[in-house]
């Protein structure tokens, strides 16, 4: 019962001490906030909108719940345990065990939560992935990622939309971009930004010589309208043109695809996916907005080259993640040294441990 008593005390201190970083009354603010702006009246015109706006206070109110229950299931469990100090009954010691082990690990995954502390981590997130060294191969290597993230994201019940696609000449992709709805989906995709490297046998090698490819991964949040990034007309060129990627009927026959260029910065966002120019243009719109935030709040020029559309250096040297298919089998994380040999389940789309492994290496002792 000492070491029972010794845990219980132990969780208490670890809760007490993050309690404040949990900011319960704030989350608490913006749920009454959100259910304001749900009983306007027409909240329901744009349902795209209204559904994003219901799931994030569906998001918090579940947060907010968990970390309240935990706390009410701690406090009950100490009580319990006092009650029953000086008396041997093994029962109560048997299920008093096995509720703290719950706790604990009920603990371990909402500690992890408080990671997701970003200014944007809670946002929906726009994935772009463009082949880089590599020929053919990094195009088939560009289209093999596209996979592996739409595969990730259903085992997260998270929804995909194509915004825009580019196929490769042979084979593969050249470019695609994706948004990314769900759960602090920026923030675990955020983990994802930066070059990735596979090494494999090439299947377009006649000679079967192993071959190194490189695709880029761009990972930004998808802003809000309520967000404030002032945009003016006067600064912006609109080009139009036909849709190269999959579409319904007359989507690549009519000059539907739009492209944005913001001219002060040299930023480009483009959309060419939905039915309509119209629909493009303000998704385009959307994502332009998207990156000028990012654009705007980062201090080192070769992120702002990036963000700009200008930065490919998709090659040897500066690759955060490695995919080895032969000679050997390897996924290893250069940035946290996190590695695995079941390569087949990561290109499958189990990505969690990976992300997790970065979150927690960049967070260090913040939690």
């Amino acid at each position: 019962m000492k070491d029972l008593i010794a845990e219980i005390s132990e969780l208490k201190q670890k809760l007490s001490k993050v309690w404040t970083l949990v900011e319960i009354d704030k989350k608490k603010q913006e749920i009454i906030r959100l259910h304001h702006k749900m009983s306007e009246p027409g909240f329901w015109d744009n349902q795209e909108k209204a559904k994003k706006i219901s799931q994030k206070a569906n998001d918090l109110e579940e947060e907010v719940e968990k970390w309240e229950n935990f706390k009410k299931d701690l406090q009950a469990l100490g009580e319990i345990v006092d009650l029953g100090q000086g008396k041997k009954d093994k029962t109560l010691a048997k299920e008093a065990d096995e509720q703290i082990g719950e706790l604990q690990k009920s603990y371990k995954q909402l500690e992890f939560d408080l990671l997701f502390n970003g200014k944007y981590d809670r946002h929906d997130a726009v994935v772009t992935i463009n082949a880089g060294a590599g020929g053919t191969d990094a195009q088939d290597w560009a289209e093999m990622l596209l996979r592996m993230y739409l595969r990730f994201c259903e085992n997260q019940d998270w929804s995909v939309d194509i915004i825009s696609i580019s196929s490769g000449g042979e084979a593969g992709l050249k470019s695609v971009m994706f948004e990314v709805s769900g759960a602090k989906a920026y923030g675990y995709l955020k983990a994802e930004n930066g070059v990735h490297r596979l090494v494999r046998i090439s299947p377009f090698d006649a000679e079967k010589m192993r071959h190194t490819s490189f695709a880029m991964v761009e990972v930004l949040p998808f802003l809000d309208e309520e967000t404030e990034v002032e945009i003016k007309s006067d600064d912006l060129r609109i080009d139009t043109f036909k849709a190269g990627g999959h579409g319904g009927q007359g989507v690549n026959t009519t000059d539907s695809a739009v492209r944005i260029t913001h001219l002060p910065t040299g930023v480009v966002a483009a959309c060419q996916n939905e039915r309509s120019q119209a629909q493009n243009k303000q998704k385009a719109l959307q994502i332009l907005k998207s990156k000028l935030q990012q654009y705007f709040e980062t201090e080192k020029q070769e992120e702002k080259e990036k963000l700009r559309g200008q930065y490919t250096e998709a090659a040897w040297g500066n690759q955060i993640r490695s995919y080895v298919l032969h000679p050997y089998k390897m996924v290893k994380d250069h940035r946290c040294d996190y590695q695995s040999t079941e390569v087949e389940k990561v290109l499958d789309g189990d990505l969690m441990s990976f992300i997790k492994a970065y979150l927690r290496h960049e967070a260090g002792e913040k939690v």
